[in-house]
């Protein structure tokens, strides 16, 4: 179902749409819309099974009842490589700001509490590693809950006639299904 123009401010949002049944593909379809010129925000996937029926207010069967969803809650797709990366800065974070305050307080306590902070920094490394793991778990058992309703769906946000045709081509490249462009109005779109 395709919403319908006109539909309150009567602004529209043209997006791609597609079904993918592995995470391969879907990781490989993102890498090439991000090549393309595709900012990270104008791509979603769809939120986790807890999110969707929160916002909804029911279960869903397959991917596919959500496909052109106005209302269906979306996160934006981070793949296993943005995940490492996410995973650096949350292990650099940690790491880096006790060590500046380290540096600091030396100066001020001749090392004295310089040593409890290091500890910390350590600390703070192995917290970012856990909880950048977690993170990771969390985006697999999100994905793993959508191939078991028949797929991971995504979106792409287009603006343009040349975007669109890049992204259907890429969605297909890559082995989407029910590959198609819908239309959201304006204020729903992410």
């Amino acid at each position: 179902m395709v919403a319908e123009r006109g539909a309150k401010s009567g602004r529209t949002v043209t997006e791609a749409v597609a079904v993918f049944h592995d995470v391969p593909s879907l990781d490989a379809a993102v890498e090439d819309l991000r090549k393309a010129g595709f900012k990270r925000s104008a791509i979603s996937l769809l939120a986790s099974e807890d999110a969707v029926e929160k916002k909804l207010g029911h279960r869903y069967e397959r991917v596919e009842e959500l496909e052109d969803a106005p209302d269906a809650p979306r996160v934006t797709y981070r793949t296993r490589a943005s995940l490492g990366d996410t995973e650096d800065v949350i292990v650099g974070s940690l790491t880096y700001l006790p060590a500046v305050l380290a540096a600091g307080t030396v100066v001020a306590s001749a090392g004295i509490v310089a040593a409890a902070i290091t500890g910390t920094a350590i600390g703070g490394a192995l917290i970012g590693t856990v909880l950048a793991r977690w993170l990771g778990e969390h985006h697999a058992k999100d994905l793993s809950e959508q191939l078991e309703h028949g797929g991971l769906l995504l979106w792409v946000r287009t603006h343009n006639k040349e975007q669109e045709e890049t992204a259907l081509r890429i969605l297909l490249d890559h082995s989407g299904a029910d590959v198609h462009l819908h239309q959201l109005p304006a204020e729903h779109a992410s």
